[in-house]
């Protein structure tokens, strides 16, 4: 049986990328006659708010977009993150990271020529990664804050591959995102962390997201090999852009579903731009 989910982050209100998002998955696992999931990724508490959470679920039944059990709120499942990231550590793929976001910079600006990930992103420069067993105990236990990161070298599995729809097994290469974050202070487990674990706990057999994610799915497929998660079926589509060919965004105040449904516009005329 087919299970697909939409999982937002209640970090704003939906606009149009997120209504073409939740009914490309709705749409699949309805001809197929599967379920719909949707999933509140609110693991971000300085920037997640409940009433953008209320209005996620308001904006999805104006659309029309039933969903099928209830709504998984990732703030409600801690321990089980943690659980995960007791595991890594426990087989010695993760390590606490003790620089500040400010001295990674500084260190990065140093370098000539610092590697960058897939996202442009500098890639962490591995400054902690070879602390030692006392000194990593000493500094935790003088209560310097630290971020658990994954030891990517240690972690990685070669001949990774994950199945995209309409393309066939797609090679993974995770380590191109260096010795990503699992967990900090403000954030008790990083994305892709949880979204791999939540795909597995709520049995997820196609996930159907925006392409912006794809290179994400890299690392995602690593997490469930080195857990001995199952691997769904990956189906990445098109981005929406505004006039000025940027991808619709929060950030960008593209134009909201709640917005657009104030000015008139009917929930059928936006399933019909997805048809």
């Amino acid at each position: 049986m087919i299970v697909t989910r939409f999982a937002p982050s209640p970090t704003g209100f939906l606009h149009l990328g997120h209504a073409l998002s939740a009914f490309n998955a709705w749409q699949r696992a309805r001809q197929g006659g599967g379920r719909f999931l949707v999933r509140l990724e609110d693991i971000d508490p300085g920037r997640c708010r409940p009433e953008y959470a209320d209005a996620i679920q308001q904006d999805l039944a104006w659309l029309g977009l039933d969903w099928d059990g209830p709504v998984r709120v990732q703030s409600q499942h801690l321990p089980e993150y943690q659980a995960v990231l007791d595991g890594l550590v426990e087989q010695g793929l993760a390590y606490p990271c003790f620089c500040t976001r400010a001295a990674i910079a500084r260190e990065v600006a140093a370098s000539a020529a610092a590697p960058h990930g897939p996202d442009g992103a500098p890639l962490y420069p591995g400054t902690c990664r070879c602390l030692s067993p006392t000194e990593r105990a000493d500094r935790i236990g003088a209560g310097e804050r630290f971020a658990l990161r994954l030891d990517m070298a240690a972690a990685v599995r070669p001949g990774l591959t994950y199945e995209e729809e309409g393309e066939g097994p797609v090679a993974c290469h995770p380590e191109r995102f260096g010795d990503i974050v699992l967990a900090r202070n403000d954030a008790p487990a990083s994305y892709h962390l949880c979204v791999t674990h939540d795909d597995t706990v709520q049995g997820v057999t196609l996930v159907s997201r925006a392409v912006d994610l794809k290179p994400a799915t890299d690392l995602h497929r690593l997490l469930q090999a080195l857990m001995g998660w199952p691997t769904p079926v990956y189906a990445h589509h098109r981005l929406l852009t505004d006039a000025a060919g940027r991808r619709l965004a929060k950030r960008d105040n593209a134009a909201t579903l709640r917005s657009l449904r104030a000015e008139g516009v009917s929930a059928r005329s936006i399933i019909e731009r997805f048809g």
